[in-house]
């Protein structure tokens, strides 16, 4: 989608696209399960640790920061299980979602956008999770080994 703008210096008219944004969202594997945290800021609910890319970042550089900023974990990126591109997967814009498999030792602990983190198994995993985050769970599940 595109529209266009004036130049406010020189009058000249441009035409401003409209892009995703590009995220991240990091399986985190630790002895028990995986790594969850209830976000804190709308939408609500139970998801993957993970977030924007930051202009300049890498994806992998966005993934390691977004674990450690929501989890208070050092991760070590094991793989990536794929890209997620509903337009519809995030209710407040139009998001590309880069997802990875990591894994973790140590207690993790909410900080940053988390409010609350839990350790699940594949027969505990909530419910009520945000974003395509349940759809993502079902790819890794059907198609990454348990991990010890």
């Amino acid at each position: 989608m595109k529209d266009e703008l004036v130049c406010p210096h020189c009058g000249k008219v441009m035409t401003r696209y409209r892009n995703p944004f590009p995220t991240v969202d990091i399986i985190i594997e630790i002895q028990g399960g995986i790594v969850l945290i209830k976000r804190k800021n709308p939408p609500f609910g139970w998801a993957l640790p993970g977030g924007f890319v930051d202009y300049g970042e890498s994806l992998e550089h966005a993934a390691l920061r977004e674990a450690k900023e929501e989890t208070s974990l050092d991760v070590e990126i094991v793989s990536q299980l794929g890209a997620y591109s509903d337009p519809d997967r995030d209710p407040r814009f139009h998001t590309i979602s880069f997802v990875f498999v990591a894994k973790a030792s140590g207690q993790p602990r909410a900080a940053d956008d988390a409010a609350e983190i839990g350790v699940f198994g594949r027969a505990s995993i909530p419910r009520d999770l945000a974003f395509d985050h349940a759809r993502i769970l079902e790819d890794y599940f059907k198609t990454c080994p348990p991990r010890s």
